[in-house]
């Protein structure tokens, strides 16, 4: 049985002068590229031409991250004057001083991914969406990792023998009990999208069903998310009075158009993808020579 575990990591590996290095824009910075790193093998399986992936590192890093920030600045962390932003817009830019938001980063993500489709791919949007998705599940748990560095974003009070006390953390101190680690919550649902949205993938072929993976990622992760925001500490202030928290509210269009891509997706005939077309083609093309 375990004791119970404080929590006193540095977020901040090394600071030359003014330029300080953070595990949390680190793991940021390794989600974007292990993201990438998964597509592109994705693209590269399929025969795509190599501009595809030089194209989603562009569109997919600048939506994401305006995405988070802006997500935070208007979801979490507007002040009492709702008019702060427009007043001292470059508040906006100042994402060394924290503050990026999941769902504000998945919107971000689905617009930079429809303008991607749209002058890169030209294909479905759902095929873009379930070859990215794949990426995006292992890239969310390098940035909940991150949360865990700055001892952000945890849980109630807990008696479990696994309880964190995050020590550096001003919100922890104001309780001073053990609480629930629930950055390694997300991890581990991050992870287990991430298997399950591989296997579909790679061995069981799920891309014949146009949104069944994207469907099924939405449902890992922010149905997960919707559930477990009930043992997370709130955010913000605001949230006190809601009877669903910021989080839980986000996340209910994301599941509800996970269960719509499953439904839809599961109800039409499998097809093969034109790249599994041309390789039978070339296949019956060298067994006649």
């Amino acid at each position: 049985m375990l004791n119970v575990i404080t929590w006193d990591v540095n977020p901040e590996i090394f600071h030359i002068g003014i330029v300080h290095i953070r595990w949390y824009g680190l793991l940021w910075a390794l989600a974007i590229l292990s993201a990438l790193w998964v597509v592109t093998s994705i693209y590269r399986h399929e025969g795509r031409p190599e501009v595809w992936s030089d194209k989603l590192f562009v569109y997919g890093a600048v939506s994401l991250i305006v995405g988070a920030r802006l997500g935070h600045c208007f979801f979490y962390g507007a002040p009492d004057d709702f008019w702060f932003y427009y007043k001292h817009p470059f508040e906006l830019l100042k994402i060394w001083e924290g503050g990026l938001a999941s769902h504000g980063g998945a919107v971000g993500l689905l617009i930079g991914m429809w303008l991607y489709n749209k002058y890169t791919v030209k294909k479905s949007y759902l095929y873009v969406m379930d070859r990215l998705v794949v990426g995006v599940a292992i890239g969310g748990a390098l940035i909940r990792l991150g949360n865990l560095m700055n001892s952000e974003i945890f849980g109630e009070v807990t008696t479990l023998p696994w309880g964190f006390n995050f020590i550096n953390s001003p919100q922890w101190q104001q309780i001073g009990l053990p609480v629930h680690p629930t950055q390694i919550y997300e991890i581990i649902y991050c992870l287990i999208t991430f298997a399950v949205c591989m296997l579909m993938y790679w061995k069981w072929k799920s891309y014949r069903r146009e949104g069944l993976i994207f469907g099924v990622f939405l449902i890992g992760i922010f149905l997960t998310r919707f559930l477990l925001e009930y043992i997370k500490l709130n955010q913000e202030k605001f949230e006190e009075t809601m009877p669903v928290n910021m989080g839980q509210l986000l996340s209910l269009p994301l599941i509800i158009w996970g269960i719509y891509l499953i439904i839809n997706a599961l109800r039409k005939p499998a097809e093969l993808q034109d790249f599994e077309k041309e390789g039978y083609k070339k296949s019956i093309k060298k067994a006649n020579n």
